[in-house]
């Protein structure tokens, strides 16, 4: 998976979305709400940059066989997930079949479920949830894992201002800030 499309996806998904749901921000209404626009704003974004099969889907908890998406933790706990938004195959491109997750806080929100949601991306972003799993393309792993990019996002309402976090590889990558 060209890893450029994929940065490129989400940099213009989340472009339009800030300029189509304006209005939403302002009014300062319910993250779930923004999460669900944005995805929409993704997956026509995937489709136009050519990635057929894939879906953005808010909330997803399912892996295969209908089976809660589950994760795990340096202390290999096991930890049932359910991402603010995913772009997934889901299931039918085995070895590329996570693409992007997103977790979305509002700056309000406690610091403890931002730590939270950055830790969730630095684990679905590893290439290998134990370390022996990797992507070759003919099974899934049991833990979720194997997501291409990670993104924190961090909505000021009042300031008008976006905290963007990227998660390359199971770690912190960048930051970049600005106006919407």
């Amino acid at each position: 998976m060209d890893e450029h499309l994929l940065s490129e996806v989400f940099h213009t998904a989340l472009r339009r979305f800030l300029i189509q749901e304006r209005q939403s921000l302002e009014m300062n209404v319910a993250e779930r709400s923004l999460a669900a626009r944005l995805s929409c704003e993704l997956e026509l974004e995937s489709v136009r940059q050519g990635l057929k099969g894939y879906y953005a889907d808010v909330e997803y908890n399912r892996k295969q066989n209908g089976l809660v998406k589950t994760m795990i933790n340096d202390d290999f706990q096991v930890i049932t997930i359910n991402p603010d938004i995913i772009l997934h195959s889901r299931g039918t491109v085995i070895a590329d079949d996570n693409l992007i997750t997103i977790e979305m806080k509002k700056s309000d929100r406690p610091d403890h479920e931002k730590i939270s949601d950055r830790e969730r991306l630095q684990l679905m972003t590893r290439d290998s949830y134990d370390g022996i799993w990797n992507a070759d393309g003919n099974t899934h792993p049991e833990h979720v894992c194997g997501y291409k990019r990670g993104y924190y996002l961090e909505l000021n309402i009042p300031d008008r201002t976006v905290l963007l976090d990227e998660y390359r590889s199971g770690a912190f990558f960048r930051t970049q800030r600005f106006l919407f």
